[in-house]
């Protein structure tokens, strides 16, 4: 320190965030989890949630093109999941989506709002 090797760090003279608050014993893996944006659900459990969120929000979609590109993605991420398992999480029973059928859900959904 008297070298001077440690001055004007990042972060010097800030306080250590969530130093004093409440931890279980996995603070810091959540933390980490939480900083760098990864994903806390297992993969089954993320596309299922990904599905809803999806068909909530169908009327935001401007085209049917839109429609269709989102739920083959959707679909893709399903059929790789159900083909080669998942490393954690439990097994998925989620099957591929009926792209006509959302895509008509999508067209009432977008005729309601008119």
């Amino acid at each position: 320190m008297a070298r001077g090797e440690f001055d004007r760090l990042p972060g010097t003279g800030k306080p250590i965030a969530g130093l004093d608050g409440p931890h279980d014993e996995l603070w810091w893996v959540k933390d980490k989890l939480r900083r760098e944006e990864l994903a806390t659900l297992p993969p089954s459990l993320a596309v299922r949630r990904d599905r809803d969120q999806l068909l909530e929000a169908l009327p935001t979609f401007r085209t049917e093109a839109a429609v269709r590109a989102a739920v083959e993605e959707l679909n893709e991420r399903i059929r790789r999941l159900n083909r080669y398992g998942s490393p954690s999480g439990p097994p998925t029973t989620l099957m591929a989506q009926d792209v006509d059928a959302i895509v008509a859900r999508w067209r009432t959904a977008v005729h309601d709002d008119t």
